[in-house]
């Protein structure tokens, strides 16, 4: 070592020759000057300088040989080297080490006889073209490994092959650039060092070499990165005509979008555009041209990626969707350096380089047709999801990959599973921890942080219909929403602490995108049961807190029995104690005096046997009086809702229960009047009897309280069970089948319009309504007016019973009854109380046929109505045809209805 240490680089590099060649100084002239040339070169190799790729190819190729013991010694000792700064260029050890450990021996390896092709004479040009060194990546691997090593080494997805895309995993390298085999090797397999290296040098023009069989010609590969030799001008060819290889350096440039030197960018017509000063044959431009289109695309792509990848405002899932496109690029790029090192070895090799392997427009043209299909499809895409973001970016994706091909189809698939795989955690994060964090509102569920806590069920959260992905459907959208929206409510406004862990168990998310993938692959199995197990869990937890905590259930059979008068023996004891106070203008009412009626009304019926929760939240409410308002007009009962369960019952709700409270107390009241009429006649019957002159009146009276009788009992009848109680049947049922707290509220909404609609309380019915107001007007005007006749009608006969008891009085005494005086003021009385009968006859007339005529009138609306059982209400308030004999568009519209139902049969 000491005397080689003496020596100068030049001595020992001829040496080196010398020793690889077995031939004497005088004979390694020319490939000494090339050694030269190649150590003295300044080319910087291509190859990417990643240390710990070429480490684990290392412990791969001990693994490989079984050396398993020493693969880990090396991991241990790399480890050790990484931790000191002895060495700076670490990679260029291991791959001096990688380089070495190949071992040219193996029967496999493909090596030949190269001393001979070294030892021949350089190329004619040697000495007036620069070389550059030999690419290390020419000793990278084993020989037997060489031809894989081309597409092996530069990637494993994607634009890593020249001729075949493939998503996963690497694609065959074509054979043109493996046409050429090392020969097979001689003396047994052996050979030297100066053998392999060899393998890397080029050939020689000579007869022998041009001559040899395919099998005997060396690889084509990127081994031997030196300038391309310019082909000499033929004889003929004019001078400035652009050569082939011209072009094909231009297309590798424009490839990546970079302007060559005859094809260049046209801004205005956007796309690349060949010199028009270049002398081109028509088949080159023209396969040029088409070439072009790729740095077009490229361009496309790149310009997309660019503009969106630092804008934060894009969101995750646009990012993804950038990283996407990013590492197709990266597949792209890696398959250019192929391409641009094919360029160099031929650069290197110059003529000495066979015509047939040579990198061609028409080869780079088949070549890059897959390449070109994959960039179409990308730019295609961008164009697509020009102006999208969050979900409904996704939306594109996935539509876009609904083609009939397969390569197409499975790079959609592939950038739709790096797409969707924020949404997907999103998702997973908010059925299962309820947490929503959507910076950048690309989420299909979106959140308004100004709502209350006590509208948090229905207004807080809500759908972004445009953000939600194709490949989800609406139903699944919404049972997502729901379940982060139950998770939330229990938190926040049943103050449950149980962690959502323990309400339904967390599955695995979707750590990566192949998970993402995998989960698009099966929307309608995993995914599908994954939503339902999570909805199905959370909202029966929910429901088991609403009616075991809050009484749920209690509170809606307390709406029915109080607001809607289920309750009926404390409704009328109600009305009994309630009589004197609203009688009195409503203006010298005072709440407190009612709530205390109410509470004794309360302990004197079956509702003292609810639950103090509820009887508690029962309450009077006076409304807003106006001019002439009695008790009656004022008084309602009311419920106060707090909570969870005012998510059920919200303002909205209880409004229309005032509503329907009110219309109901009304025709209550009508019963409970004509119930007063009745007795009032069973009363003062005997008692009139002796008035001869009342029969007529009383008996008008008698005709008129039944008349309204009837249709006050068939209207009570209409109400109680064809619309109440139906309805509440209806309502139980739902909420007993109910799944979650949304078909809950809806059922008890429909419940609500159904009354509202039914006792005509909807503006559809507002004719109908004020009809059957001013019917209730004419009872309470009725009654007063009898009211009136039987305080006249008694005080007459308590008159009279005065004087004939005064006049038997004085008979009994011996004198005389009366005197005649008196008896003349006597009939002067009675005949003034007798004339005053047929002026309350007319009164009653009038009232009983202005009656009659409101009725006719309400019954030919309940005949147009569109509402089967309102038709229906009206043949039972008119069973006899009494007011249809009165009103001619009564018997019309019957007709009319039996036409109808004719036709329907």
């Amino acid at each position: 070592m000491a005397s080689l240490d003496q020596k100068s680089p030049n001595v020992l590099l001829q040496s080196l020759c010398c020793r690889i060649t077995g031939k004497s100084e005088a004979d390694v002239a020319h490939q000494f000057q090339y050694a030269v040339r190649v150590i003295g070169s300044n080319y910087a190799p291509t190859i990417e300088r990643d240390e710990f790729l070429v480490s684990e190819k290392i412990k791969k190729e001990l693994l490989r040989q079984r050396r398993e013991a020493d693969a880990a010694l090396f991991s241990e000792l790399h480890r050790k080297l990484q931790t000191q700064g002895v060495l700076k260029h670490r990679w260029s050890v291991l791959y001096l080490l990688l380089s070495l450990s190949e071992d040219p021996r193996k029967p496999s390896s493909r090596v030949g006889n190269y001393g001979a092709l070294f030892a021949q004479a350089l190329p004619r040009d040697a000495h007036s073209t620069p070389f550059y060194s030999t690419r290390p990546q020419s000793l990278a691997l084993g020989y037997g490994e060489r031809s894989a090593g081309l597409s092996g080494s530069i990637g494993t997805s994607g634009i890593s092959s020249l001729g075949v895309y493939t998503l996963n995993g690497p694609t065959p390298t074509p054979q043109t650039l493996l046409a050429g085999q090392p020969p097979q090797s001689v003396a047994g397999g052996t050979q030297s060092l100066g053998s392999r290296l060899a393998w890397a040098l080029p050939i020689n023009s000579s007869p022998s070499a041009t001559m040899a069989p395919p099998s005997t010609r060396p690889p084509f590969g990127p081994q031997l990165p030196t300038p391309r030799a310019v082909r000499p001008r033929r004889d003929g060819e004019p001078a400035g005509e652009v050569s082939e290889a011209a072009l094909v350096r231009d297309i590798l440039y424009v490839f990546q979008g970079i302007d060559g030197k005859f094809i260049k960018m046209n801004a205005q017509e956007n796309g690349y555009k060949i010199d028009g000063k270049a002398v081109l044959c028509k088949s080159l431009r023209d396969t040029s041209s088409r070439l072009a289109e790729l740095g077009w695309l490229h361009n496309k792509v790149r310009k997309y990626t660019d503009a969106r990848t630092l804008d934060q405002a894009f969101g995750l899932v646009g990012q993804s969707f950038c990283a996407s496109l990013h590492q197709e690029l990266k597949e792209y790029y890696r398959l250019l350096s192929v391409l641009h090192s094919q360029l160099q070895v031929e650069d290197e090799q110059g003529v000495n380089m066979c015509t047939e392997s040579r990198l061609t427009l028409r080869r780079l043209l088949v070549w890059m047709y897959d390449p070109k299909v994959r960039l179409k499809t990308l730019a295609a895409l961008v164009d697509f999801c020009q102006g999208r973001k969050g979900g409904e970016l996704a939306s594109a994706v996935h539509a876009y990959g609904k083609t009939g091909d397969p390569q197409m189809r499975a790079l959609v698939q592939h950038i739709l599973s790096l797409v969707s795989h924020p949404i997907l955690n999103f998702l997973y994060r908010w059925i299962y921890d309820g947490e929503l964090e959507d910076t950048y509102h690309e989420f299909f569920v979106a959140s308004d942080p100004n709502v209350k806590t006590d509208r948090l069920w229905h207004d807080k959260y809500s759908l972004r219909k445009s953000m939600i992905p194709s490949f989800i459907t609406m139903d699944q959208a919404r049972k997502v929403l729901l379940i982060g929206k139950s998770i939330n409510f229990l938190h926040q406004v049943c103050h449950d602490r149980t962690p959502p862990g323990k309400i339904t168990p967390a599955s695995k998310p979707a750590d990566t995108p192949k998970d993402a993938a995998e989960l698009l692959s099966d929307l309608e199995g995993a995914f599908q049961e994954k939503i339902d197990a999570a909805y199905f869990d959370t909202s029966k937890y929910l429901l088991d807190v609403l009616n075991r905590n809050y009484l749920l259930l209690e509170h809606l059979q307390a709406m029915r029995r109080y607001l809607l008068l289920g309750q009926g023996d404390f409704i009328r004891h109600l009305m009994d104690l309630l009589k004197p106070e609203l009688a009195r203008p409503a203006t010298t009412l005072y709440q407190h005096n009612l709530t205390g009626i109410l509470e004794t009304a309360v302990r004197a019926t079956n509702a003292q046997f609810d639950n103090a929760e509820i009887l508690k939240r029962l309450d009077v409410r006076l409304l807003e009086v106006s001019p002439g308002d009695t008790g009656w007009d004022v008084f309602s009962l009311d419920y106060h809702v707090d909570g969870p369960i005012a998510t059920v019952f919200t303002r909205e709700c209880m409004g229309h229960y005032l509503r329907v409270f009110n219309f109901l107390w009304r025709a209550k009241r009508m019963e409970y009047t004509l119930t007063d009429i009745w007795k009032g006649h069973m009363c003062n019957a005997k008692l009139l009897k002796t008035m001869p002159e009342l029969s007529g009146v009383l008996h008008q009276c008698h005709i008129l309280a039944s008349e309204m009788v009837h249709f006050i009992h068939q209207m009570q009848y209409y109400i109680t069970f064809e619309v109440l109680e139906c309805s509440w049947d209806e309502l139980w049922n739902k909420v007993q089948q109910a799944q979650d707290l949304n078909h809950i509220i809806a059922a008890h909404d429909v419940f609500l319009d159904t009354i509202i609609s039914r006792c005509l309380l909807d503006n559809n019915s507002r004719s109908l309504l004020n009809q059957l107001r001013t019917i209730f007007d004419q009872i309470i005007e009725f009654q007063n007016a009898q009211d009136c006749l039987y305080r006249s009608a008694l005080e007459e006969l308590t008159l009279r019973l005065q004087f004939e008891e005064k006049k038997q009085q004085r008979e009994e005494e011996g004198q005389w009854g009366v005197t005649a005086e008196q008896e003349a003021e006597e009939k002067r009385r009675i005949q003034e109380f007798q004339d005053a009968i047929p002026k309350m006859q007319s009164q009653l007339r009038i009232l009983t046929h202005f009656y009659q005529s409101i009725v006719q009138q309400f019954l030919v609306l309940l005949m147009t109505s569109s509402d089967e059982s309102l038709r229906f209400l009206s043949f039972r308030l008119d069973f006899n045809e009494h007011y249809r004999a009165r009103e001619p568009r009564l018997r019309a519209s019957l007709g009319a209805t039996r036409g109808r139902r004719l036709s329907n049969i």
